[in-house]
């Protein structure tokens, strides 16, 4: 068996898709209590740039400095959580072209990680290098909404398998 065949094995088994999903579930409920109660928006969802800065320049120091710290550390497990996810469900019910469809998802962690690094530097004032967000931002939530897609027929496909039999 191959590292590679491990690691597909290993992100197919259920109680490892349960795991990535509670922590999704989890994380996005995090993300939701934290934004509420600090009340500000997460840059996340932001792609212009100039939106961005115009968010930034509305947040106080501690929204800013909650924003930094939820980004370094939710937001770095979050895409490994549904990234995996996604991916595993993948590779689990579509085992002819499991690893093609489970491509976006895995391609949405390194994506999703380079848009954290963009915003925690603009939020700490440490370098704007915000126009990359126009670019960054709109793929990985292209390449996250196709992994959910992908995740989404293949819950379906196994329940309709299930019902059927």
């Amino acid at each position: 068996m191959t590292i590679l065949q491990s690691r597909q094995s290993m992100i197919t088994k259920t109680s490892v898709l349960w795991i990535n999903f509670v922590i999704t579930i989890l994380l996005t409920l995090a993300f939701l209590l934290i934004a509420g109660h600090w009340d500000f928006i997460f840059i996340d969802a932001v792609a212009s740039p100039a939106n961005v800065r115009a968010l930034l320049e509305q947040m106080s120091v501690t929204q800013k400095t909650i924003h930094a710290w939820s980004t370094a550390t939710l937001d770095v497990v979050y895409p490994f959580a549904y990234g995996s996810l996604f991916a595993g469900v993948a590779l689990r019910f579509f085992s002819k072209y499991g690893v093609y469809l489970a491509l976006p998802a895995l391609l949405a962690i390194p994506v999703d990680l380079i848009e954290g690094v963009i915003q925690v530097l603009a939020l700490t004032e440490t370098a704007d290098v915000l126009e990359l967000k126009a670019y960054i931002t709109p793929l990985k939530f292209g390449l996250f909404i196709i992994g959910f897609i992908v995740a989404l027929a293949g819950w379906a496909k196994w329940l309709f398998l299930r019902l059927k039999t």
